[in-house]
């Protein structure tokens, strides 16, 4: 072997140290954030049974009991776009908030902040895993919803900016929460607050249904991700208005968490 040889041999052979390509680090951040969703039992009770339970118990009481909405159309049909809405809420907002305001007691996050991922990797898996887990979701309430019955229209473009602009304003609302308050206090505000959106927020039931509170629920994040879901499933419809409501929540939590969030 030539001294040329050697050499070439030699450099091919020196370590280079560094980083993964961006977005091989975001692919792996989201593949563990997904699966640590996922294996966590009380965000898969938030993320999969209360959606399914609130869906079949909502259908078969309502029939039981004759309830009657302003639209006529099957219980199934309003319920169905309503819990996957709800589903959305809960994976973007209460389970974000809860699972990043523990990864700061623990310091996860700030470890997290020395490797080579940047924040805005960090931020781009956590939306990529929230996606995923919401694909499951959408799968298994729209499962369950086809066998209540339901069926839906067409509206896959409402349904697609539905599903990104609410995923974009509660997971700025959830990260704005988190980080904030301590880990206890995140537990405790996100489960109050996802109980009362759940309850007077207008998106598991149309708006048409709280009266004049309904003028005020139009705006809220919930009743917007709610009437947003339902123009699409329900009228194969975008809903412009909602979808700027949407938005606007998102540019507002985003802008206060870059603000406030802390690390540590």
């Amino acid at each position: 072997m030539t001294d040329t040889t050697r050499d070439a041999v030699r450099l091919d052979l020196a370590p280079h140290p560094g980083g993964a390509p961006f977005a091989r680090q975001v692919l792996a951040q989201a593949s563990m954030e997904a699966r640590l969703m996922l294996r966590n039992g009380e965000q898969l009770l938030l993320a999969v049974v209360v959606p399914v339970l609130i869906l079949v118990g909502g259908v078969t009481a309502g029939e039981h009991l004759s309830l009657k909405l302003s639209d006529p159309r099957p219980l199934v049909d309003i319920f169905t776009p309503g819990v996957i809405a709800l589903a959305v809420m809960s994976t973007s907002f209460t389970s974000l908030a809860i699972a990043t305001g523990f990864e700061r007691r623990y310091g996860v996050i700030k470890r997290l902040g020395a490797s080579p991922l940047p924040k805005s990797g960090l931020l781009l898996g956590k939306i990529l895993a929230l996606l995923c887990v919401q694909l499951v979701q959408i799968i298994l309430i729209g499962g369950v919803g086809q066998l209540l019955g339901w069926t839906p229209k067409a509206g896959v473009l409402g349904a697609v900016l539905a599903v990104a602009l609410g995923t974009a304003a509660f997971a700025a609302l959830g990260l704005l929460v988190a980080g904030t308050l301590r880990a206890e206090a995140t537990l405790a505000a996100a489960n109050l607050i996802y109980l009362l959106l759940m309850a007077g927020g207008a998106v598991v039931l149309p708006i048409s249904a709280y009266g004049s509170f309904g003028h005020v629920a139009r705006w809220l994040p919930s009743g917007a991700l709610g009437e947003a879901m339902r123009s699409a499933f329900l009228d194969g419809s975008v809903a412009w208005r909602d979808l700027g409501v949407l938005t606007v929540w998102a540019v507002l939590g985003t802008s206060l968490t870059a603000r406030t969030f802390k690390w540590e």
